[in-house]
């Protein structure tokens, strides 16, 4: 009973490949309803591969050092000139030879995974480890694979391939997917959110000249007089930041797009610090260094939530609140190569894996009937038991199928015979040293099975150590002929030995047909 439930169980599992998306869904929550996910080149779709910036992630680090020198330095009234970068380094000059040793223990106090050395003449230079440069590149490739993960999660890709490929890239495969321009677009912003007090002591018009502490910059759909980006002098200091963000969602306000944030404990308290304390100041949403908007504080905001409001289209706002949900980016993304695989390509595949599927089972079919009679009849059935397990498989472990896992299965039907081929094989020996029938097929399992399992164990290992250390079409190989070996001994071994015994039980035959 237990065999015929594993095979019922698969039918089961395999049914809904047989329907279409809509009637699948619309299953009964009980009943299986998954289906097979096929790969980029089955079902078309968009591969791209994309290269992490990292150095910027160590240029934001200095850049953030700089400012927090500069400010302990001005709190310990230490006076200070060259305060700058310098490769991976910072460097800074202490005019006073008393204030020196001063200077240098806060500086050291600053990070301990910074190198800081006194050079003389008032010179200090506080320099990344190797160590710290190493592990600052390695956060970023990772925090970046996951933001990116969470980006496509968001735009509901069905078994996207992401994965570290390399030192800084990226490698990403989008199954089906039929808008690869807005993917590209999504992935192309690092979605960097800020938001700094406008600076009112200088006009932007003047700034070639832009005052310590602050800076400029564009705005992101406002035009001058001269058909130029309006430019906004800001207060470098950010105010809050984007990682503090708990959600947020495109909605409408005044019948126009807009997108509503909402930040968490930390980031409402500093929000509502921010608006309490400068009523009446112009306070600039900044993303991507480019200016949203940049309203007037009216009165303080003390529910940590607010609206992004700008010019924007129902599929902008709904993208902006997308990006801002994911996350930042650590540091850019450019897309090196990028292919299209067209559904036409995939359907094609498709045809062709199933042609080289039906030709390749019939003539196992018709080479085991004409070799075993009656017994690869039943070889022959446990066979097709066996393609109903290995796509049930695929099915509830949502395993992507490409071309070469078609391979896979196809490579499984000519090895699903074999453990059938040396049991009969063994059994014909039995009859030809005289036993009875019975006594023939219990030696013919018994003797054989030992050889089966070391066999396919040992393809098995192979299989596994393919999925480990192979990636993309390697693996989609590995994962199917590693089901197709397990299933096949099941029906093998098992499904063929219960046929072959209730044959026995009811016929009582005194030779076999085989």
């Amino acid at each position: 009973m237990m065999i015929l439930g594993v095979c019922a169980l698969g039918v089961l599992f395999v049914a809904p490949n047989f329907l279409s998306i809509k009637q699948a869904e619309s299953l009964p929550s009980w009943l299986p309803h998954k289906q097979l996910s096929l790969g980029l080149d089955l079902q078309g779709g968009s591969h791209l591969l994309l290269e992490v910036k990292v150095d910027s992630v160590l240029k934001e680090s200095l850049e953030a050092l700089i400012d927090t020198m500069r400010t302990t330095l001005r709190k310990a009234r230490i006076r200070y000139s060259n305060l700058g970068i310098d490769g991976l380094a910072a460097n800074v000059t202490i005019k006073d030879i008393a204030d020196e040793e001063q200077a240098l223990q806060l500086l050291k106090s600053l990070d301990s995974s910074l190198s800081v050395d006194f050079l003389g003449s008032g010179n200090i230079r506080l320099e990344m480890t190797e160590k710290t440069i190493r592990d600052r590149r390695t956060a970023a490739i990772e925090q970046s694979i996951e933001i990116v993960r969470r980006r496509i999660d968001e735009t509901g890709v069905r078994e996207p391939t992401i994965q570290r490929q390399g030192q800084v890239r990226i490698l990403v495969q989008l199954p089906g997917i039929d808008d690869p321009e807005r993917v590209k677009r999504l992935l192309g912003k690092t979605a960097k959110l800020s938001f700094h007090l406008v600076d009112e002591r200088q006009e932007p018009s003047v700034a070639g000249r832009v005052p310590p502490g602050s800076i400029l910059l564009p705005s992101n759909d406002e035009v001058g007089s001269d058909g130029r980006p309006r430019m906004y002098m800001l207060k470098k200091r950010v105010m809050i930041s984007g990682d503090t963000l708990a959600d947020s969602q495109a909605t409408f306000q005044d019948n126009q797009p807009v997108v509503s944030f909402r930040f968490d404990t930390i980031g409402g308290k500093r929000f509502g610090k921010a608006t309490t304390e400068n009523v009446g100041k112009l306070f600039a949403i900044v993303l991507d260094n480019k200016v949203i908007s940049a309203p007037v504080i009216r009165e303080p905001i003390l529910g940590g939530s607010g609206v992004i409001s700008g010019r924007f289209s129902v599929q902008a706002a709904q993208d902006l609140s997308l990006l801002l949900r994911a996350g930042a980016l650590p540091a850019p993304l450019t897309i090196l190569e990028e292919r299209s695989v067209g559904p036409g390509l995939g359907a094609d595949s498709i045809a062709a894996g199933k042609t080289a599927s039906m030709v390749g089972m019939a003539m196992v079919i018709a080479f085991m009937i004409v070799t075993y009679g009656r017994f690869g009849l039943m070889a022959d059935v446990a066979l097709i038991a066996n393609i109903i397990l290995i796509g049930a498989a695929l099915s509830l472990l949502q395993a992507t199928l490409t071309l070469p896992g078609i391979a896979g299965i196809v490579l499984t039907i000519g090895m699903a015979v074999d453990a059938n081929v040396l049991v009969f094989e063994r059994i014909r020996e039995e009859m030809r040293a005289g036993r009875t029938p019975i006594s023939s097929i219990d030696a013919g399992y018994s003797r054989a099975i030992t050889t089966i399992i070391d066999a396919n164990v040992t393809t098995l290992i192979a299989a596994v150590l393919l999925y480990q250390f192979g990636s993309g079409p390697v693996r989609g190989f590995a994962v199917t002929l590693a089901i197709g070996i397990v299933t096949s001994l099941f029906t093998a071994i098992m499904l063929t030995r219960l046929m072959v015994a209730t044959w026995l039980k009811k016929t009582r035959p005194d030779s076999l047909p085989i």
